[in-house]
């Protein structure tokens, strides 16, 4: 029962991630290729990702089956931020895509049966997960109605786990594990005019490959609206899938939902 309840609060950790390898990002027509200014877009935006995998959050701890829906992961929310930039000067660009994601979960485990029966234990994880990805490439088709992107980076993550057991009219004792790791990515991103003001835009990775995680991968869709030169909104679908396995911690999950982002854009010709 205890290590279920570990597994099911350390997997907060990673709800938000988030990562989305991007988030949401509408885009106008693409400006010329003579064109010289850059053209930044930054969108803050909500991937609401349920679940599904295996967890270890502590060295030697045991790995437990989680399966969350976002709305359990909302609960126990105590702050998360997301923010995505895409940015371009004639055929290079570069994606950015930043999450924090803060999440507190308690739970009565006991009694313990075997040890004290009349005994409640109590346990109480805060879990913090922050990644930051960066992509870098080049626009391989450049026309006013259809763009592919080639990109080539890597993902930076970073997860923290704070469990406190307190055991009733004994006391308490806590354990803090960070760890963290990079994963090497390549990707594509392709993107459609249908017509002015309504766009589609896809993005996939894959990476790791036993460098950070044994491999991941990534595929985001958004259909965009764009309402002036600067602002749009985007909403979509993203899925992401990480297998990581290092000296007994582990993060083998798949995460997947909706996604919904406002970008403001600057730079760049009027309209591009």
């Amino acid at each position: 029962m205890a290590s279920k309840t570990l597994g099911g609060c350390a997997l907060a950790a990673g709800i938000f991630a988030s990562g989305i390898a991007a988030a949401a990002d509408p885009e106008a027509a693409p400006p010329p290729l003579g064109a010289s200014d850059w053209v930044v877009q930054v969108t803050p935006y909500l991937w609401a990702s349920g679940m599904q995998g295996d967890i270890s959050p502590f060295p030697r701890a045991p790995t437990v089956e989680v399966d969350v829906p976002f709305s359990e992961v909302w609960d126990n929310l105590k702050f998360g931020g997301f923010a995505n930039i895409w940015a371009r000067r004639d055929r290079f660009v570069f994606s950015g895509d930043l999450m924090y994601v803060n999440l507190s979960a308690a739970e009565v485990v006991g009694p313990l049966p075997d040890l004290a029966p009349e005994v409640e234990l109590d346990a109480e994880l805060d879990s913090v997960q922050f990644y930051a990805a960066g992509l870098a490439g080049y626009r391989v088709v450049d026309t006013p109605q259809f763009s592919l992107d080639a990109l080539a980076g890597g993902r930076f993550w970073y997860v923290s786990n704070d469990l406190t057991l307190r055991l009733e009219n004994v006391g308490s004792r806590s354990f803090k594990e960070d760890f963290s790791w990079f994963d090497p990515l390549v990707g594509a991103r392709v993107f459609y005019n249908i017509t002015d003001k309504l766009s589609v835009m896809g993005q996939a990775d894959i990476g790791g490959f036993g460098v950070g995680s044994e491999f991941t991968w990534s595929v985001l869709g958004t259909v965009n609206y764009v309402f002036n030169d600067h602002w749009s909104a985007s909403l979509g679908y993203k899925h992401m899938s990480v297998d990581y396995d290092d000296d007994g911690l582990v993060f083998d999950v798949d995460m997947s939902g909706p996604v919904i982002g406002v970008t403001y854009r600057f730079g760049g010709p009027t309209g591009g």
